[in-house]
């Protein structure tokens, strides 16, 4: 018998050391640091902060990446539990594009088809940097329908926020870095160039001195206009667009129709442009469709025509980082399967040795 015990425990433990363990991810690490090497921004003048994260999922090739803004979250505001832009987390806007004014990044994923957009690109092992800009202690944030929230740092906790980029959630790759607010400038020391008083990115309604005017007499105002590229206009598609002649320092959001699909806020740049991109749903029927920016006083909007998706090999519609994210699970269980199986078959071989000894002893 205690044969038959020993053996058992020794398949058991053969067992455990087969069995993989489930998917359980460590949360990505991000570290914020002013230019002193402190995770604190001024509540008068921009602070610039350079953030650097690891341990995030890169997915070789895969579409979009993450986004890294300033702001704050209240209670279940990851996108992967449901929450939403405006509602359950806010942050300060900026486009998306590459050269914009440094309130958001965009970090690709390496070999991702959306790379030359991006502000840096994720390494094979998870890890990236980037620098951001903290306009001050208030920012104003709008939700996808425009309307505008103030935040005050100095009320609420705020932070750096990674998401999944481009419409492509990813419960890995969010995460929340809280910072301090604090007079970097008590002992009377003057701001760098880079930290200057940002009126435009905590009022939406104030007026930049235009490029190329004179204080006190702003240039003549350029009749407003929205465009989009009609080359990527297909269903599933990311579509381009781009406004000009806009109030330098408004926030606009944009809307696809009566809400089939929203992207934003977005900061207006000092020479009354915005640029940025929206995801079109891949079930959307070919036809004219509008695309409108909320937040100006008179909205501009602007159809165009979006073709069928392009058909694909699986035809099965699952972008290619939603298969790489959700293969892992199923491989998880497959090991599962086969190592319990494994053990099962260990036992078994194992009890019947135990027999025919015990037999063997009986007839000796």
């Amino acid at each position: 018998m205690r044969t038959l015990v020993r053996a058992l425990v020794a398949a058991a433990a053969v067992t455990a050391v087969l069995t993989p363990v489930g998917p359980a991810w460590a949360a990505p690490q991000v570290d914020v640091a002013n230019s002193a090497g402190d995770a604190v921004v001024d509540p008068t003048y921009a602070t610039t902060v350079t953030v650097r994260g690891r341990g995030f999922q890169s997915i070789m090739g895969g579409h979009g990446g993450i986004y890294v803004f300033f702001g704050t979250v209240r209670d279940g505001w990851r996108p992967s539990e449901g929450g939403q832009t405006g509602k359950d987390y806010f942050y300060v806007p900026d486009s998306e594009s590459r050269n914009n004014q440094g309130y958001q990044r965009y970090i690709a994923f390496p070999g991702s088809d959306t790379a030359a957009s991006a502000a840096g690109t994720m390494s094979a092992d998870g890890s990236w940097s980037t620098t951001i800009v903290v306009p001050g202690a208030t920012f104003q944030a709008l939700d996808r329908s425009g309307n505008a929230t103030t935040i005050d740092c100095r009320k609420v906790t705020c932070g750096v926020i990674t998401v999944g980029a481009h419409g492509v959630v990813n419960a890995r790759n969010e995460s929340f870095s809280p910072v301090r607010v604090e007079d970097l400038y008590a002992d009377g020391a003057e701001p760098d160039a880079e930290a200057t008083a940002t009126p435009d990115a905590t009022d939406p309604t104030a007026e930049a001195t235009p490029s190329g005017g004179k204080p006190g007499k702003p240039a003549k105002p350029t009749p407003v206009a929205l465009e989009v590229d009609r080359a990527s206009a297909k269903a599933g598609n990311v579509l381009a667009f781009a406004a000009s002649g806009l109030a330098a320092g408004s926030q606009v959001s944009a809307v696809l129709d009566d809400g089939a699909a929203g992207a934003g806020p977005f900061l207006v740049g000092a020479d009354g442009r915005v640029s940025g991109v929206l995801t079109i749903p891949s079930d959307t029927e070919p036809g004219t469709h509008e695309l409108r920016l909320f937040g100006p006083e008179d909205p501009p909007s602007v159809s165009f025509a979006i073709t069928a998706a392009a058909p694909t090999g699986a035809a099965t519609g699952t972008p290619a980082t939603a298969t790489a994210v959700a293969a892992e699970p199923e491989a998880d269980r497959a090991g599962v399967v086969f190592a319990v199986g494994s053990g099962l078959v260990l036992l078994l071989v194992l009890f019947r040795l135990v027999r025919v000894r015990r037999r063997r002893g009986s007839h000796g």
